[in-house]
């Protein structure tokens, strides 16, 4: 094909996905891939519940307890590079599958480990697969939507993700001391289920097709949507009018890297490692904390670990519904500030209570919460379709780089007391709001291939 044709042919599908009406078909693929996502998040929190019983049973030492936290997403980090990988090459739909069967199955695998090195191992490779679910689902329903209302149309999908989150604190809350730990890595195993069933209920992305020449399956793919939301709408779907023309540009690393992409590339990598360093670094250790430190009975630990998550629930709420006014660059760069005030804050306490870190620390979380939903939303965006996947799947990296060093710098830093933690974490949140507010790129209310030629 020649570039005329295959640039008409992106536009084309570009034009008639935006003139499509939301309806209940979007709003069932949101909850198909929803679902994978919601377990995603669930078994990437589930350690946090097990932690407090297999560290007295296993004699655990706070470098161990590290390192158990951050095995999972050293696996993530690389998931996140191989599914970004295969979303790229082979499409969405293939990289999906593939992930959400991996983390499902060693979810189960989970549930017998005998010893710390065996759970270790298989948290290890069951991050893989937790890695490249969320980032190529993300490029999925960001590929689907319409620029107008993206930002509500991307994040009441993403926020699956807390639900999971909080989800897990609450199962937790009764399957730990009922039926044992072992339990909660067998719920996680659930999705197995949907992976076997999942391509065969949603079609694959038409803007990836069109974009790899693949015509006839992108217009096969596109009619089904038109005609599921002309059903659903009982309306006629609206004319085609042309919104932009799409570049045919073939995929390199100058767009992630060149000129018009690095300075995109270096502060949503900033983002990404700064709000993920202090979500994970603080908020899996929560539980082991009221538990260790401040010697509460096992039900009270969970129980404000399970607030803190419910309250960041609330925050992506109002983050979803507003966003697309309030704008992405004045959104993460607030948020930055609001959680590094009530870190640091707490930091001045020298000996600060368990009410004391369940209060500054839900305050923070509502904040930073927003970040870690928002830029699922951000970051497709700043990448044209012929890179999308790579470009989101390497940002995430970040998220499992920041998220296994964050739960070791606790561990290591303990010895010295809180205070020293938290005020560590107000810094890194500090000096991301100071990039972000500087340098960041809006993008509310673009096309995507007009943001990302």
């Amino acid at each position: 094909m020649d570039a005329v044709s295959a640039r008409s042919t992106v536009d084309d599908i570009v034009a008639r996905l935006e003139r499509l009406p939301t309806s209940s078909w979007q709003v069932k693929a949101r909850i198909i891939v929803g679902v994978a996502t919601f377990f995603d998040a669930f078994d990437a929190l589930v350690i946090a519940s097990v932690l407090p019983v297999i560290v007295p049973l296993w004699k655990l030492t706070p470098p161990e307890i590290g390192l158990m936290i951050s095995a999972g997403f050293l696996g993530q980090l690389l998931g996140a590079l191989l599914f970004g990988w295969i979303a790229e090459r082979y499409g969405r739909m293939k990289a999906m599958v593939g992930s959400i069967a991996l983390f499902a199955l060693m979810s189960l695998a989970c549930a017998f480990a005998w010893d710390y090195g065996s759970l270790l191992v298989l948290r290890t490779i069951q991050g893989i697969g937790l890695g490249g679910e969320v980032p190529v689902a993300a490029v999925f329903i960001s590929e689907l939507a319409k620029a107008q209302g993206r930002g509500r149309f991307v994040l009441l999908y993403e926020l699956v993700f807390p639900v999971g989150l909080v989800a897990a604190s609450l199962s937790g809350l009764w399957v730990v001391p009922h039926l044992g730990w072992q339990y909660m890595f067998v719920i996680g195993a659930l999705p197995a289920l949907l992976a076997l069933v999942l391509r065969s209920l949603l079609p694959e992305s038409p803007r990836w097709l069109a974009v790899h020449g693949r015509d006839a399956e992108a217009e096969a793919a596109l009619s089904l949507i038109e005609n599921e939301t002309q059903k659903a709408t009982r309306q006629p779907l609206p004319p085609v009018k042309p919104v932009v023309s799409a570049s045919d540009k073939a995929a390199s690393w100058s767009d992630l890297f060149g000129p018009f992409y690095l300075r995109r590339t270096l502060v949503v990598w900033v983002i990404w490692f700064a709000a993920y360093f202090v979500n994970y670094g603080l908020s899996i250790w929560l539980p082991t904390l009221y538990r260790t430190v401040f010697k509460l009975p096992l039900d009270v630990s969970l129980r404000y670990g399970l607030i803190t998550q419910a309250v960041g629930l609330l925050g992506t709420l109002i983050c979803a519904l507003t966003i697309d006014h309030v704008g992405r660059r004045p959104w993460f760069a607030v948020s930055f500030v609001a959680a590094a005030l009530a870190l640091g804050a707490l930091a001045f306490f020298p000996a600060p209570s368990a009410e004391q870190v369940l209060a500054f620390m839900t305050i923070a979380y509502f904040f930073i919460s927003t970040i870690n939903i928002g830029v699922y939303l951000y970051t497709p965006e700043l990448y044209p379709t012929r890179v999308r996947a790579l470009g989101v799947g390497t940002a995430t990296a970040w998220l499992r780089l920041a998220s296994m060093i964050g739960p070791t710098v606790v561990g290591m830093m303990l010895a010295g007391g809180l205070p020293s933690v938290f005020v560590t974490f107000a810094i890194v949140a500090a000096i991301a709001a100071a990039i972000t507010g500087a340098f960041a790129v809006e993008t509310k209310g673009r096309v995507l291939e007009e943001a990302s030629p």
